[in-house]
C-alpha cells in the first residue's frame, strides 16, 4: 500500500513541534513506517522539515481561501478564518517555532504572501471601525497567528479539547482586538512612539 506523504508530514510535525532535534527514527515510528521508507520519501531531515513547512503554509493559504477574508464584515471573516485554521493549528505551531524554515527563499516568499493577506483583513477591519486602531494591523496579524499556534500546542498537550479550540481562540483574540464603541482609546506608553499610523498601513 502506498504511503501518503501528507499523513507522514502530519505525524512528523507532531514530533518536531515539541522536539525540534528529534531523529528520523522517532519520526518514522510516529508515522508508523520504517526509517527506510521515510528516507525514500524524504532524502534527509532538512528536506523533511522543509516539506512540513510548505505543507503548513499551503494549509494556512487554503484556510484564508476558505474563509474568503476579503468578503463581508471583517469580524465575520475572522471568525470564518478561525474555523478554517484551527484544524491545522499544529502545523501553524510548527511554522511559528521552526526557525530553520526561513533559510529558504521560497518558504519566506510564501510566508510573506500569507501574512500580507492576514494583514489586509485587519487593516480593512480597522478602516471599517471593527478592530482597534491603536493596535497596528501588522501586530494583530502576528498575534493572531501566534494564538493559532498556541491552540495547536495546547491541543497536543491535552490542555484544550479540540471541540473547544475555535471558540477559545475567537473569544480570546476578539476580546482584545474588537473596537468597543463605548471604550476610550488609550494612549500608547510614553516611551513608545509608533513608526506609522495603523490606518496608513499597506498590506
Amino acid at each position: 500500500m502506498a504511503t501518503d506523504r501528507d499523513t507522514v508530514l502530519e505525524a512528523a510535525v507532531g514530533v518536531l513541534s515539541r522536539r525540534p532535534t528529534a531523529h528520523m527514527d522517532e519520526i518514522a515510528r510516529a508515522a508508523g513506517i520504517s526509517r527506510a521508507t521515510l528516507h525514500r520519501l524524504f532524502p534527509g531531515r532538512d528536506a523533511l522539515i522543509r516539506e512540513v513547512g510548505l505543507l503548513g503554509l499551503q494549509r494556512f493559504a487554503a484556510a484564508l481561501d476558505t474563509a474568503d477574508t476579503g468578503a463581508g464584515d471583517a469580524e465575520a471573516a475572522l471568525r470564518r478564518l478561525v474555523d478554517a485554521s484551527v484544524p491545522d493549528a499544529m502545523l501553524c505551531a510548527f511554522l511559528a517555532g521552526e526557525n530553520q524554515l526561513y533559510e529558504h527563499d521560497d518558504i519566506n516568499d510564501l510566508w510573506e504572501v500569507q501574512i500580507a493577506r492576514l494583514h489586509a483583513l485587519f487593516l480593512r477591519g480597522q478602516q471599517e471601525g471593527v478592530f482597534r486602531i491603536e493596535l497596528s494591523a501588522a501586530w494583530l496579524s502576528e498575534a493572531f497567528f501566534d494564538l493559532v499556534a498556541g491552540i495547536g500546542w495546547s491541543i497536543q498537550d491535552g490542555r484544550l479539547a479540540p471541540r473547544e479550540a475555535a471558540f477559545s481562540l475567537a473569544e480570546l483574540f476578539l476580546g482584545g482586538a474588537l473596537r468597543r464603541p463605548d471604550a476610550r482609546t488609550p494612549h500608547p506608553p510614553a516611551h513608545s512612539t509608533p513608526d506609522r499610523k495603523p490606518e496608513t498601513d499597506t498590506p
